[in-house]
C-alpha cells in the first residue's frame, strides 16, 4: 500500500457526495472507531472520515484465516502511521474449521466491546457499502426472509454500549474503487473474497454476473426490494403495535383472543415474535415452523396450547396466553 495520501481532492468529491453525514451528526465532537480490514471499501471509509476531519481510530481485526495476515497487519500499521491514524490490532485464535463465519463474527465484535471500554469509544463505522446491501437482500429472500429480514442491514444498531454506523450503505462499491485509483492508493485483496464455498461470494461471482448478462441490474433490483421491504415492515409494525397495546403482563403474557383472531397473519407472526422476545429475551425469536403450527392453531380455534422453544403458547376461555415453560 502507499503511504502517501497523495492528491486528496478526490477524496473531498467523495466525501461530500457519499458519506451520510446525517448519520454522523450527533457523533462529530467524539472519537470514532473505523472497522479497517485493509480492503477497498474500509480504506475509503478510513481516509473520508480523516478527510471530513473527524477524530478517528483504525481496528483492524486478523481473523487468522491465512499465514499472510501478520503481514498484513504489520503492513496496514505502517500505513495508518503514515496517514497519522492512531491503530489497534488484534489476532483471533486459529478458527476451529466448523463454522469459520460465524467464528470470525463473534470473535471480532467480542474484540470491539473490548476495544470500545478500554479506548473509552462508543462509535464504530463499518464500511459496508451498496452492493453488500443488494447481496444480503438476495440471500435473506433465497433463505425465505420476510418484509423484517429484507430490510437488509440497517444504518444504525447498537451493540451492548457500541453504536455500530453505517455511512456509505448508499455507496456503489465500484465508486469508492475508482476514487481511491485515482489517488494511486491501492489496497488489500482478500483471497478468500474469492471463496465459492461462500454463499455471499456465489452470489457476488455468479448469481450477480448472470444477471447482469441477462440484462438486469441486480444491485437497482434488490435495493429497491430492499426500500420496499423497509416500507412493508413499517406497516407491519404499526398494526402489530396496535395488538400490543391490549397487551398485559405479569408473570405471563396475555392478549384478548378476539383481537388476537381479528388480526392478519403477518400481524399475528410479527406479535409473536415480539412477544417471545419480551417474555425470553432479545434474540429468541420462534422459528417458521412454530409460527406456522401457531397460525394452524390460532385458526381451529383449539383451547390446548403448544409448545415452543422455552415457552408455551394456549387459550384460556377469552384471553390468549404466553407463559415460560
Amino acid at each position: 500500500m502507499n503511504k502517501h495520501a497523495g492528491d486528496t481532492r478526490a477524496i473531498g468529491i467523495f466525501s461530500n457526495k457519499w458519506l451520510n453525514t446525517a448519520l454522523l451528526a450527533n457523533h462529530a465532537e467524539q472519537t470514532i472507531a473505523v472497522g479497517w480490514s485493509g480492503g477497498a471499501d474500509s480504506t475509503a471509509l478510513l481516509l473520508t472520515m480523516q478527510h471530513s476531519n473527524y477524530r478517528i481510530h483504525a481496528w483492524h481485526i486478523d481473523h487468522a484465516w491465512r499465514a499472510s495476515s501478520r503481514q498484513e497487519a504489520a503492513t496496514l500499521a505502517q500505513q495508518a502511521a503514515a496517514w497519522n491514524i492512531p491503530f489497534y490490532s488484534a489476532r483471533l485464535p486459529q478458527p476451529s474449521g466448523r463454522n469459520c463465519e460465524a467464528e470470525a463474527r463473534s470473535g471480532r465484535y467480542k474484540q470491539f466491546l473490548t476495544w470500545s471500554r478500554e479506548q473509552s469509544i462508543s462509535t464504530l463505522c463499518l464500511a459496508h457499502h451498496a452492493d453488500d446491501q443488494a447481496e444480503t437482500v438476495y440471500m435473506r429472500l433465497l433463505q425465505g426472509s420476510a418484509a423484517h429480514g429484507c430490510q437488509g442491514m440497517r444504518p444504525s444498531r447498537t451493540l451492548e454500549q457500541l453504536t455500530l454506523l453505517r455511512p456509505l450503505l448508499h455507496c456503489p462499491a465500484d465508486a469508492m474503487k475508482a476514487v481511491l485509483k485515482s489517488m494511486n492508493i491501492s489496497w488489500l485483496e482478500d483471497p478468500s473474497n474469492r471463496d465459492l464455498t461462500l454463499q455471499r461470494n456465489r452470489i457476488r461471482h455468479r448469481s450477480f454476473p448472470t444477471m447482469q448478462h441477462a440484462g438486469y441490474d441486480p444491485r437497482t433490483l434488490f435495493l429497491r426490494w430492499q426500500r420496499q421491504a423497509a416500507r412493508i415492515h413499517s406497516h407491519l409494525e404499526k398494526q402489530t403495535d396496535q395488538l400490543l397495546d391490549e397487551l398485559y403482563h405479569n408473570s405471563t403474557l396475555q392478549l384478548p383472543w378476539q383481537q388476537w383472531l381479528a388480526s392478519s397473519p403477518p400481524v399475528r407472526a410479527r406479535a409473536l415474535q415480539r412477544m417471545v422476545a419480551q417474555l425470553l429475551g432479545e434474540g429468541r425469536t420462534p422459528g417458521r415452523r412454530h409460527i406456522q403450527l401457531v397460525e394452524k392453531w390460532s385458526m381451529q380455534h383449539q383451547r390446548g396450547g403448544i409448545d415452543l422453544s422455552g415457552c408455551r403458547i394456549s387459550r384460556k376461555k377469552k384471553w390468549l396466553i404466553l407463559e415460560k415453560r
